[in-house]
Parts: structure tokens; C-alpha cells; sequence
């Protein structure tokens, strides 16, 4: 039978609500620092938009006409003002739209880069868990006193004069007052569980986790 970690669970209050215990297939897989790195430039490449294009000399306008002729004028020879070596000529070996930055990473090998950057997450102290975010308004006083809530009982500092979210916080479902009340927080960014990858995590110092007892539950079934 597998073995299992011990973390605990707090409340918006900040006291602890209880434990729960993590999956070492999840929270204590082994550093994979070539899998992690392999995911996280595949989503980086499967969001590029491919867009750049650039014309080559058969493309741009103009330049059908030869500048000068051949010989008698002292000056180089050409043949259209449309060489790449004109202003205003084609590009060589320029980006074209056509290019496919696609790069494939199979589900097995999305989730172990998950499990390697949650479990050093963990390591680090770098993971807190909830029991629940839910609010009776959409209030950002309220989110705010949570967070300040969770950051005295962790000593986790995060909020302050940030210029990017400093805390990723994954709900469990999706919540109109919670995610309207916390995502005006600049220290804070919202994302759903099922949504939750490698690159996310890494971009962010803390993740915090929503509902834990049913989030672990799902993390668990992905792999």
C-alpha cells in the first residue's frame, strides 16, 4: 500500500481546520528536471500564435525592371531593386507563417512534470491548503483579510507592492464571488484545479489549493 504524506488544512481564519494526507505518487515523486523542462517548452511552443511572416524577393512589389544596365555606368551590377540587399527588398531566411511550433507532450508525461514541481512545491513549504475559499459576496475586503489570515499563521508573506502574482490559487469548482473577490488582489491569480500545469506552478512562489480532501482526490487520477 502506498504510503502517505501529513499536511495541514486551514481555514479562512487561519487556524487549522484538520490534516489530510497527500499521495506520495503526487507529493513526493522524484525530481524530473528534464520531463519538467520538456512539458514546460511544449506549452510555451503550443501557445505560440505563428503569425510572423516575412516576403522574399518574389514577393515584395516592385523591382521588375532592371535599375541600371548591364555595364557602361560604373556601378555594381543588379538586376532588380528587390534584392535582399536593397532597402525595401524581399527578406532572406526570414520567419514564415507556415511554421508549426507545435510540440507533443502525452498526458502521462504532462502529469509526472505536475507531480515532480507539486512535490518540490512541498519540499519548500511552498503549498497551502484550505478548506474553502467560498464567500457570501463579492467582496475584496474579505479576500484580502483571508489572505492576510493564511500569511500570519503560514509566515507566508504575500502581500505586498508585487508587480506579478505572487500566489496561484487553484479552486476546486468554479465560485462567482470568490473568483471576482480574490482576482482583483495583484498578488493573486485564479485558476480552476483541472486546469493546473507544471508552467503555472513554476511562474508562481506559492500555490495555494482550494478543498484539498477533493482536489488531491482529482490531482491523484491524473496519473
Amino acid at each position: 500500500m502506498e504510503s502517505k504524506k501529513e499536511a495541514k488544512i486551514y481555514n479562512q481564519k487561519g487556524d487549522v481546520a484538520g490534516t489530510i494526507s497527500l499521495p506520495e505518487k503526487v507529493f513526493a515523486a522524484k525530481w524530473r528536471g528534464d520531463l519538467v523542462h520538456q512539458v514546460v517548452e511544449s506549452m510555451k511552443s503550443n501557445k505560440r500564435a505563428g503569425t510572423a511572416d516575412t516576403k522574399g524577393r518574389g514577393e515584395v512589389r516592385g523591382g521588375g525592371k532592371k535599375p541600371w544596365k548591364q555595364k557602361g555606368t560604373g556601378r555594381a551590377r543588379h538586376g532588380s531593386s528587390r534584392s535582399p540587399i536593397w532597402v525595401g527588398g524581399g527578406v532572406t531566411h526570414g520567419p514564415l507563417a507556415e511554421k508549426n511550433y507545435k510540440r507533443k507532450a502525452t498526458k502521462k508525461m504532462r502529469a509526472q512534470a505536475l507531480f515532480s514541481v507539486l512535490s518540490e512545491k512541498l519540499k519548500e513549504g511552498e503549498i497551502l491548503f484550505v478548506d474553502s475559499l467560498s464567500l457570501s459576496s463579492i467582496k475584496t475586503k474579505d479576500a484580502e483579510t483571508v489572505v492576510k489570515n493564511l500569511s500570519k499563521a503560514t509566515n507566508v508573506k504575500v502581500l505586498g507592492s508585487y508587480k506579478t502574482p505572487k500566489v496561484l490559487t487553484a479552486l476546486y469548482e468554479r465560485n462567482t464571488n470568490t473568483e471576482k473577490s480574490f482576482r482583483n488582489l495583484p498578488q493573486l491569480e485564479i485558476v480552476f484545479l483541472k486546469n493546473l500545469n507544471p508552467l503555472d506552478v513554476l511562474n508562481h512562489k506559492y500555490l495555494l489549493i482550494e478543498n484539498p480532501e477533493e482536489a488531491v482526490k482529482f490531482l491523484e487520477s491524473r496519473g
